[in-house]
This record gives C-alpha cells, structure tokens and sequence, in this order.
C-alpha cells in the first residue's frame, strides 16, 4: 500500500503541474501569441502522464478497497480539472492513512506486486 501510495502521490504532482503549464500558459501563447509549440510539447506528455496517472489510481482505490463510485470515479477525475489533482493526492493520502496506518510507516512491506 505504501508503495502505491507514494508512485500516486509523485504521478498527481506531475500530472497537475502539466494541466497548469497546459491551461494557463501554453493554451494562453496558441491564442493570444499563435505559437502552439507548447502546446505540442506539453499536450502529449500531460496525455502520457495522465494515463499513468489512472492505472495508479485505479490501483490505489484497489488496494485501500474504496466503491468504484465515488471513492474510485472521483480519484480518476482529479487529474482532468488545473490543480484538482493536488486537492484529490491530499485527500486521498489523508484517507490512506485514517483507514491504513500502516501505510505510513516505510518499514511496513506488505505482500504486494510492484
């Protein structure tokens, strides 16, 4: 869980981080500037990321054992709204840690695939 926990939170960050870059400056240079070169550079890594971003979160819901809806649903969404997913990364890590303590300790390894 610890594991899962911390590839989810490192994936939200970049995830987020990508969504502002993409909305609020490259989109802001095609329109108003007509340069789309960021544009085309950051769309397909944040497409990439976010990908990624739902096969660890899907992962993450999985093993903490939240309902597909809204618990999983919800988790998945956080990375389409510019920084909604930092807000979805604390809840869901505050959650974690309320219904697993044992995810906050790094010595703790459970038999889980990596």
């Amino acid at each position: 869980m610890n594991a899962a926990l911390k590839r989810f939170r490192i994936v939200a960050w970049i995830v987020g981080t990508f969504l502002i870059l993409l909305m609020f400056v490259a989109m802001p240079l095609k329109y108003l500037a007509h340069n789309d070169t960021m544009v085309s550079v950051i769309s397909p890594i944040h497409g990439l990321c976010y990908m990624v971003y739902l096969v660890l979160a899907f992962h993450l819901a999985q093993q903490a054992g939240w309902k597909f809806w809204p618990q999983t649903v919800g988790l998945m969404l956080g990375g389409t709204v510019p920084i909604a997913s930092f807000f979805v990364e604390r809840w869901a890590h505050r959650r974690i840690l309320e219904e697993h303590p044992q995810a906050a300790d790094p010595k703790v390894r459970t038999e889980e695939a990596v």
